[in-house]
């Protein structure tokens, strides 16, 4: 039998600050924005059904998270402000999520800039900061 990987102690919604907080057992904090869950969501819509069938989605500046249902004591489903809400995210795909932020953030922007579009609904592209985050190992944990 494998040892299950690391699992959320805590999980809080910051809507003023449009993020989703997840403390997990290993002593991994972090802040994961808004935006970020929904353009990385596991769902079909985002990922698509197959190998090469992930969409890139735009005009997600603004979204926020609406609620966190438990799924079993594997996962989580996010509702979204925009309506989405087909995602399941495991706990591994948060622990990775916060791992790859960086570069998955940034890879995003890229795709983003190549196609010609914008994280904001309505305009061509953005050069715009990225939603803060914040990904970090507990001091004595």
């Amino acid at each position: 039998m494998t040892k299950p990987g690391p699992t959320p102690t805590e999980i809080r919604i910051r809507r003023a600050s449009s993020c989703l907080e997840v403390d997990f057992d290993d002593g991994l904090q972090a802040t994961l924005p808004a935006e970020y869950l929904r353009v990385e969501s596991p769902s079909a819509e985002v990922q698509g059904h197959g190998p090469g069938q992930r969409r890139l989605v735009a005009g997600k500046r603004s979204v926020n998270v609406e609620g966190v249902e438990p799924i079993g004591h594997y996962a989580v489903r996010i509702r979204f402000t925009d309506g989405h809400d087909t995602g399941i995210f495991t706990w591994a795909y948060l622990h990775q999520l916060t791992h790859e932020y960086e570069s998955r953030w940034q890879a995003y922007l890229a795709a983003l800039a190549v196609q010609g579009l914008s994280r904001d609904p309505g305009r061509p592209t953005s050069k715009a900061a990225p939603p803060r985050f914040s990904g970090r190992q507990r001091h004595g944990a």
